[in-house]
C-alpha cells in the first residue's frame, strides 16, 4: 500500500525539473535540496522493495519469521528517508509560494515532526505502555 504513493510521489518529483517553472521558482540550494529529496525517494523505494525481491529469490514459496521480520524492519528503515523528502518537497513548495525562507523551513519542519510523531514516537510510546 505504501509503495505505490511513493512511487507517484517519485514520479512527480522526477516531472518538476522538466518544468520551465522549476529553475525560476527556486534558487539553485533549492534545486540541490529537490535533487537530494528525490535520492531519498529513491532510496526508500529500494528499501521498500527489498523483501519482495529477497523472497523471490531466497524463501519463493514459504513466508519465515526471518522474512517477516526483514520485511518489518525495512519498512521502518524506509520511513525516514520519505520522511525528510516530504518535508523538504513541502518547505520548498512553500519556499516557490512564499518566498519566505523561515515560513518554508518551519512549514518542512512541522511537517517532518508531525511524521515522526505519527510513524515512531506515539507507536513507541504504545509498545511501553503495553509491556
Amino acid at each position: 500500500m505504501v509503495l505505490p504513493g511513493i512511487q507517484a510521489l517519485f514520479g512527480f518529483q522526477l516531472i518538476a525539473v522538466f518544468n520551465q517553472r522549476f529553475s525560476e521558482l527556486l534558487p539553485r540550494t533549492g534545486q540541490v535540496l529537490h535533487l537530494a529529496a528525490l535520492v531519498l525517494v529513491a532510496v526508500a523505494i529500494g528499501l521498500i522493495m527489498a523483501p519482495a525481491a529477497y523472497h523471490r529469490e531466497a524463501e519463493r514459496g514459504t513466508i519465515s519469521r526471518y522474512l517477516a521480520d526483514y520485511a518489518s524492519r525495512l519498512m521502518m528503515i524506509a520511513m525516514v528517508p520519505l520522511l525528510v523528502s516530504i518535508s523538504i518537497e513541502v518547505a520548498l513548495i512553500a519556499y516557490a509560494i512564499l518566498s519566505l525562507l523561515w515560513i518554508s523551513a518551519l512549514c518542512g519542519a512541522a511537517l517532518g515532526i508531525f511524521f515522526l510523531s505519527l510513524w515512531f514516537i506515539f507507536p513507541a510510546l504504545h509498545r511501553r505502555a503495553n509491556r
